[in-house]
């Protein structure tokens, strides 16, 4: 699933919805599977759910959904919704991301209304972009080793992230792409919808 200028394309994606964002999805995408327990949803979704799960429940829907994908092989996540609503639950669906790279996954991204939030784990990673987006780098779990960065105004060559620090807050695009490596640990990637 990808999304191009606010538009989202389901084209080679399997559709996992949650309860109530089914009031927002059903004419806006196709759905493959609605899951959860629909304790927020005041019709019946369609497709109809395999399963209805109780509302006391030590998961939550975005979880059931993550380890529905996982069982399924489901390699790259894209989380749509997650962003707002309740910080707890925004705090959560971070969570879930790690989840989805923890268990082997290639990628886990969080789209919100204002920005495109990535957890990346160790490797090589490139990103196309606008020049003027203000990026911000966050270690997540523990410290976080950035090699290699290049594509933005501050890019140093060797950048160590520790936790609870906002060393990495406020970077600026300067073309149509950057790129980074993580060395070690795990790293949130913000890339801000508006140039600046």
């Amino acid at each position: 699933m990808s999304r191009t200028g606010g538009e989202i394309s389901a084209e080679n994606a399997y559709v996992i919805c949650c309860d109530g964002a089914y009031a927002w999805a059903k004419n806006r995408v196709r759905i493959d599977e609605n899951l959860g327990d629909f304790d927020s949803l005041f019709e019946t979704p369609r497709p109809a759910p395999l399963e209805r799960f109780p509302s006391e429940k030590d998961e939550t829907d975005g979880e059931l959904a993550v380890r529905r994908a996982l069982d399924m092989g489901a390699t790259d996540f894209v989380f749509y919704g997650g962003g707002g609503g309740r910080e707890d639950h925004f705090l959560g669906n971070l969570h879930l991301l790690y989840k989805a790279i923890a268990a082997g996954a290639a990628s886990a991204l969080l789209c919100t209304n204002g920005a495109e939030i990535f957890l990346l784990g160790e490797g090589e990673h490139a990103f196309c972009c606008k020049a003027g987006q203000t990026i911000s780098l966050l270690p997540f779990g523990g410290d976080a080793h950035i090699m290699d960065l290049r594509g933005l105004k501050y890019a140093p060559d060797d950048l160590k992230l520790h936790y609870g620090s906002t060393r990495g807050i406020s970077n600026l695009t300067l073309g149509e792409e950057f790129s980074l490596r993580v060395e070690k640990g795990c790293a949130l990637v913000i890339i801000n919808e508006e140039v600046v």
